[in-house]
């Protein structure tokens, strides 16, 4: 079984020097190695082959077969690290509370501890005959929710 200690550390040593930043190292029982990276402004797949060959320089495959596989986070998916929510402030994202509700909104700020994102939503405002359009700021703790997500827009 490949030590995924091991691949975590080749990973960062890689990572040192540069932008991008880990979100996630997943080795199957099959030892299918899965590195994913991210940076604020994509991935490029260069970077993911030159990451793909710098493991395999650290690792012995006369020891221990893998499949390797290096890529981005990929959009759409929900975030696993602080960092992509800190590379996504500004942008409309989905939240899936862990009690079950679903918003989407505008992430304002994220922090080691909790983010924040900002709704708008249509509101009985007093002296007013029309509902009106009111934003509200929404935080949440990592734990109390069950994914974000970035939202890709076409518009």
């Amino acid at each position: 079984m490949i030590d995924k200690q091991k691949v975590i550390e080749l990973t960062s040593e890689w990572l040192a020097d540069k932008e991008y930043f880990l979100v996630d190292v997943t080795i199957s029982r099959d030892d299918k190695i899965t590195i994913e990276i991210d940076h604020a402004e994509g991935v490029w797949i260069e970077d993911c082959a030159e990451l793909s060959r710098y493991i395999e320089n650290g690792l012995c495959r006369d020891e221990e077969d893998y499949e390797l596989e290096v890529g981005s986070a990929g959009l759409g998916q929900p975030f696993k690290v602080v960092q992509q929510y800190v590379i996504h402030i500004g942008k409309e994202v989905e939240v899936l509370s862990k009690a079950g509700k679903k918003l989407k909104g505008t992430l304002t700020s994220a922090d080691e501890n909790s983010f924040t994102v900002t709704v708008s939503k249509k509101e009985k405002v007093e002296g007013s005959k029309r509902p009106q359009l009111v934003e509200e700021e929404i935080h949440f703790a990592y734990d109390e929710v069950k994914y974000t997500k970035y939202i890709i827009n076409f518009k």
